[in-house]
């Protein structure tokens, strides 16, 4: 989506040539521009251009067409923050286990660098059992129980690809295409393409499990140099859903409403004057979360579900877990939210203590997960939901095929490993129980299908309906994407 050729123009007027034209009135120069900015703006998100319609009118979060036909009209992603360990839930590999406890080969060392691990280190080998399930016959974890009965859903990609090893730049890197700060979040490059289909939720929503928040922050759902409008809202699965969206002692909803009529009216002056696609911003956020009020605490309420619901999930209304927020999830998706990110904490298994080694820790997160990501799968299915809803499951790196044994730990823990993880997709137009990509014998390298991180972004929006090198903003006198300058559309990936 390109800017109009003027906004282009005046973006890249220099500061030299700005007062090189002083003598025309700097004042007057700076308001033609700055109304020339909204005339763009308006254009740029498709809105009315005739300089009659100020304010609610315009509509940056408006539905848009995609560019071409979509398979998918809504996105939930499901991040393990922390990373899980592949080879012990997705990548079998017999050798692996013959070879435990040997060093490991020089060849894999060589020019290497580790997060923690020092020394020459052991191989390790998954003390944990695989078998194949489903008529596709996908190979999964006996941690997986639940989820192994939705094996014939699900795309595994065993061949994906990152090159950053530490937390917070490899979510950034996953989520904007860059691993340094300032860039938007796939959530707002999508509210940006297509818009909202609700007017009385957020469009992007941000759900959080587990101890901590995510390493990267609030950068992964924030909207970068796009208009702030686009950005994720975080929602809380147990007392109140947004935090500061209530009204405070001694006012009233009606009292809300007129003092919500005269701010409008006075942003709407300060657009005029100025154009500055903020203050449109600042207008729709006010009005959202006025109808957010009485909109979020419905659908955040899920005490609302029936009993066999809350069992099929896991779900205990009035806790914060993982299990609530993939219930949340689907009330979400139900009501029109176009994409909603999960973040659960807590699979960082560098086995340095019995809280995240492989052994006492994985599989009490295995429990957490696995029940509520196969009910996910199967109530969107069951409510003709799931043909249109894509599911994407990722940590946001692999971990080693050795064991880290930081500081002589006896634990069994894994280190921080870019070369290869595993990923998965489900519904939405993803191809159903197929596997794609191989990695070596030691499940060290890839072997076959290598997936980088700008081929799943380019191939998920493709099933979105957008073409990801034409999903473009201008900013600093380039167009920027979420794909960067890479990314190709992987069509072993899709139905």
């Amino acid at each position: 989506m390109h800017l109009d050729p003027q906004q282009q123009a005046a973006r890249a007027i220099t500061r030299r040539q700005m007062f090189g034209k002083a003598g025309h009135g700097i004042g007057a120069l700076a308001l033609a521009s700055m109304l020339g900015d909204q005339t763009a703006f308006a254009r740029s998100v498709g809105q009315p251009q005739d300089g009659s319609s100020l304010g609610r009118t315009d509509d940056p979060l408006g539905v848009r067409p995609s560019h071409f036909a979509a398979k998918a009209k809504r996105v939930v992603y499901l991040h393990m923050a922390g990373s899980p360990p592949q080879l012990d839930l997705w990548d079998d590999k017999p050798k692996l286990r013959e070879l435990n406890g040997e060093k490991c080969p020089d060849e894999y060392l060589k020019n290497e660098r580790f997060a923690f691990i020092k020394g020459h280190p052991k191989l390790l080998g998954s003390p944990y059992k695989f078998a194949r399930h489903g008529e596709s016959g996908v190979l999964m974890s006996e941690l997986l129980p639940h989820l192994a009965t939705c094996a014939d859903e699900l795309t595994v990609i065993r061949s994906m690809h990152t090159d950053q090893f530490n937390h917070a730049p490899a979510q950034m890197f996953l989520y904007t295409g860059s691993p340094r700060f300032g860039r938007p979040a796939m959530g707002s490059w999508l509210l940006y393409g297509l818009g909202q289909e609700t007017n009385n939720l957020p469009g992007f929503v941000v759900l959080i499990s587990g101890a901590k928040t995510p390493s990267a922050g609030k950068s992964v759902w924030g909207s970068g140099f796009l208009p702030s409008v686009y950005q994720g809202v975080q929602c809380r699965s147990s007392g109140d859903p947004i935090l500061y969206v209530g009204n405070p002692d001694g006012i009233d909803r009606g009292s809300r409403r007129r003092a919500l009529d005269a701010l409008r009216e006075l942003n709407e002056m300060q657009h005029a004057q100025a154009g500055d696609p903020e203050t449109l911003t600042r207008i729709e956020q006010y009005e959202l979360a006025f109808r957010m009020q009485m909109s979020v605490p419905e659908v955040m309420d899920i005490t609302r579900e029936p009993q066999h619901i809350h069992e099929l999930y896991g779900a205990k209304p009035g806790e914060s877990s993982f299990a609530n927020n993939c219930l949340l999830a689907r009330r979400l998706l139900e009501q029109g939210v176009r994409y909603v990110q999960l973040f659960d904490w807590g699979w960082d298994n560098h086995g340095t203590s019995m809280d995240n080694d492989l052994v006492h820790h994985l599989p009490v997160k295995c429990q957490q997960t696995d029940r509520p990501i196969a009910a996910l799968i199967k109530d969107l299915r069951q409510r003709g939901l799931l043909d249109d809803t894509l599911i994407v499951w990722s940590g946001e790196f692999g971990r080693t095929p050795m064991n880290e044994e930081r500081n002589g730990s006896k634990l069994l823990g894994r280190d921080h490993h870019p070369h290869c993880f595993t990923a998965w997709m489900a519904g939405g137009g993803a191809k159903r129980g197929a596997e794609i990509g191989a990695t070596d014998e030691l499940g060290y390298f890839i072997t076959d299908n290598k997936v980088p991180v700008h081929d799943l972004q380019a191939t998920m929006l493709h099933l979105l309906g957008l073409d990801h090198e034409k999903l473009t903003y201008r900013f600093q006198g380039r167009e920027f994407r979420l794909t960067d300058v890479f990314g190709n559309v992987r069509p072993e990936l899709i139905a």
